[in-house]
Parts: structure tokens; C-alpha cells; sequence
């Protein structure tokens, strides 16, 4: 466990399986206010340390340094902003999409979650009657009007309609990709659950949560981007298991750059989970995955025979048949033979 009056504790010190108290662990200055807190002998606590680090936060303006000037723009009339009545709003079908499928369930969950902080402004062009055609945005304003509201906030654009349809294409086409790390950090943030429980566990394990990706060459050992694995294996296995997973690299000679990917970390739950006795065997464990070489396992799998879950399976048997020769023999659990049925793992393919 971890003494404020006496600072971190050695790692395999720390606890068995780790059942301490929660710090969130990422590569920001949150882990600075978090353990700045710790050394000053406060107690631990999530919701408390999130919020000194959003209010501790140096806000800045917007920077151009770096960027390259156009040297020819042409930017059209300037927009106005603009409330109007969604009965003024019109649907060009030429462009715009019907919808169906997907789209009612969009719609459905905006409305559900409705807020005007994340709405933004409809991009509407005028046409004739009086009305305008809806650019982006069609999916938000059903939704504001599912929810009982008559009137949206409005960009307006002066476009043909060659024009409105290439800029519907230019929006919802030419966007920014934001990666699960970025959308955890902002969850984290906002407090909900699930990020929550991914850094929980994470910090249990010591294990470092990036908030961008990086390639492997400039990660450090115990960094992770795999967010969506950790948060499925949470779902699968429950945390004990993802904690566990997780130390078998971190406190072992396997905490390497690049090790705690999404694979490793499915095959490793999927295989311990299987085995109580093994989940639950300390430091006879640790000192198991000090004799395997979690890298080479990997490497010897990704023959090129097998992707995706199938991978990770034959990862999760051969990683199962090394821990077999290596565990104390229980009652509960029979070494694995080679030219044993391959076991039925399921596991989660995100």
C-alpha cells in the first residue's frame, strides 16, 4: 500500500494483485497534482484531483507560429449568425443524405443527451421562399426539434448550389481524426465512468496513459495507447484481471517500450482470467512472466497466419502453455500440453 509519510512504495511491495487507493496516471500534469498531493500526506481522491487539474490548466490564444501563409485566399461573403425557425429550413435531397439506419440512431442519441453547449451552429444557405437549405447540421436540428425546440442557431452562408453542395462535402469529409487516447483524456475530464475506471486501473498497475499517440520509438516502458482494449477488457474480465494483465509487463523484464499494446493486453487477460489460481498468485507470477519473453512470444505468433481476434487467441494458448510449465500446479489448473484441444478463449475483438 502507499504511505503518504513514506512515499512509493517498491512495486512488488506494493501489494499483491494491487488493491490501493486510486491515483490517476497520465502522461499530463494531472500525475503532478496527484502526487503532489500524495507528498503533502492529503489523500487520495479522483474527483478532487481532476478538478485541481482542469483549474490548474494555463489557458492560451491561438498560435499561428509554425503554419505557412496561403498566398492566395478566396473566402467568399463573410457569414452571419443568426436564430431562425426550423420550419424556414429546407433539405436539398441532391446532396444531402436521408436519414435512415445509423442517422435515426444519431439523431436519437443527440436528442437524448441534448445540450446547448454542444450544439453548434446549422451552416444554412438562402433559397428561394424565403427559406434556407440546410449545408450541416440536418441530424442536430431534427434533433433539437425532437426535444420540442423551434428555433436553431444558424451560420449563413451566400452559396449556388454547386457551392452549398461542395461545402457539405468539405465539411463532413475534411475532418480531423481524434484519437481514443484524446477522446479518454477528455472523458477523464468530464468525469465520466468508464474513462474513469480505464485510469483507475491503469494507475493500480503503474502503467502510463498517453494522451496522443506516439510511435513506439518515443515511447517510454509502461506507456500505453490502448485505451479501447483496457476498456473492453474491463467489460469482459472485470479490473482485477486488466490490473493484473498489466503488472505481468510492467513489473517484470517484459516493461518495454511498445509492450503494453492492445493485443498483448487481450491475450494476457484472456489467459490469466482463465485461471484463478494464477490471477491470484503474486509474486509467483511476476517472477513466471520473468522467464518469458513477452516480446518474442508476440513475434513468433505474428507469423502473418492469423489477424485480429485469431491473433490474439493463439498469443492468449501459447502464453497459457509457457504459464503452465511455470505456475505452481494446483488442483484447480493441469499443466497445458502442446498437443492439447486449443482452449476456448473468447476474446474481445474491438
Amino acid at each position: 500500500m502507499l504511505d503518504p509519510d513514506r512515499g512509493r512504495a517498491s512495486k512488488r511491495d506494493q501489494n499483491r494483485l494491487v488493491t490501493s487507493s486510486p491515483e490517476i496516471n497520465i502522461a499530463d500534469p494531472l500525475q503532478d497534482t496527484i502526487e503532489g498531493n500524495v507528498a503533502a500526506g492529503r489523500s487520495r481522491d479522483i474527483d478532487r484531483d481532476r478538478r485541481e487539474f482542469v483549474r490548474g490548466q494555463a489557458m492560451h490564444t491561438i498560435s499561428t507560429d509554425g503554419f505557412t501563409r496561403p498566398s492566395h485566399v478566396d473566402a467568399g461573403v463573410a457569414p452571419m449568425l443568426q436564430w431562425l425557425k426550423i420550419s424556414a429550413l429546407t433539405i436539398d435531397p441532391s446532396y444531402q443524405r436521408p436519414i435512415i439506419g445509423v442517422g435515426r440512431r444519431n439523431v436519437e442519441r443527440i436528442a437524448s443527451m441534448f445540450s446547448w453547449c454542444c450544439f453548434t451552429p446549422v451552416v444554412v444557405s438562402p433559397v428561394e421562399g424565403g427559406r434556407f437549405a440546410i449545408i450541416d447540421g440536418q441530424h442536430r436540428t431534427t434533433a433539437a426539434l425532437l426535444v420540442g425546440y423551434d428555433e436553431v442557431p444558424c451560420q449563413i452562408v451566400i452559396a449556388a448550389r454547386e457551392q452549398q453542395a461542395a461545402a457539405f462535402k468539405a465539411i463532413n469529409c475534411v475532418t480531423t481524426p481524434i484519437a481514443r487516447v484524446a477522446v479518454h483524456a477528455a472523458a477523464l475530464v468530464a468525469g465520466e465512468t468508464w474513462a474513469v475506471q480505464v485510469a483507475d486501473v491503469c494507475a493500480r498497475a503503474d502503467a502510463t496513459l498517453l494522451r496522443y499517440p506516439l510511435p513506439i520509438s518515443k515511447q517510454a516502458a509502461g506507456q500505453t495507447m490502448a485505451v479501447g482494449a483496457i476498456k473492453q477488457c474491463i467489460k469482459r474480465h472485470g479490473q482485477n484481471t486488466v490490473i493484473t494483465a498489466l503488472q505481468c509487463v510492467i513489473e517484470t523484464g517484459n516493461n518495454k517500450p511498445g509492450m503494453l499494446n492492445a493485443r498483448m493486453i487481450k491475450a494476457l487477460c484472456a489467459a490469466i482470467d482463465r485461471h484463478q489460481d494464477w490471477r491470484e498468485g503474486g509474486l509467483a507470477l511476476f517472477d513466471a512472466f520473468d522467464q518469458i519473453d513477452l516480446a518474442r512470444l508476440q513475434a513468433r505468433c505474428d507469423d502473418g497466419s492469423a489477424t485480429g481476434s485469431d491473433l490474439v487467441q493463439r498469443m492468449a494458448e501459447v502464453i497459457a502453455v509457457e504459464l503452465s510449465a511455470l505456475m505452481p500446479v494446483t488442483r484447480e489448473h493441469r499443466p497445458v500440453r502442446w498437443d492439447a484441444p486449443r482452449p476456448n478463449l473468447e476474446v474481445v475483438n474491438l
